[in-house]
């Protein structure tokens, strides 16, 4: 079981020393997850922020593994390689749309709350 922890923990430095999106992810996250807790989040939106951050984190850990293995299959251009990555890199980029969306009904309130003169 430990030894399977070690290869988690592994993929996951390998993602984070040469995947700069993974980064730019975690920037955001630090970012969100600070907002929410000046907020004051109740548990169950923390619980969706979460969620949230997983899927785009896994989708991005998904996609450098689909990009790994393309590249292990056809280390030469071949047009279903180019497809398969890119139909990964759209997977990420709709995990991260659907984030955006979330975010704006998660926060959208509490800001505008916070921020309007109105208010």
């Amino acid at each position: 079981m430990w030894e399977s922890f070690r290869f988690a923990f592994a993929g996951l430095r390998y993602a984070w020393r040469t995947q700069r999106n993974l980064r730019i992810h975690m920037a955001i996250t630090v970012v969100v997850m600070a907002l929410a807790g000046w907020l004051r989040f109740d548990p169950v939106r923390w619980a969706v922020l979460i969620l949230t951050i997983a899927l785009v984190w896994a989708a991005e850990l998904l996609n450098t593994a689909l990009e790994a293995i393309v590249d292990l299959a056809s280390p030469s251009f071949h047009p279903l390689a180019r497809i398969a990555k890119d139909v990964s890199a759209g997977m990420v980029l709709l995990c991260a749309i659907a984030a955006v969306l979330v975010g704006l009904a998660l926060f959208g309130p509490g800001l505008w709350a916070l921020l309007s003169p109105w208010s």
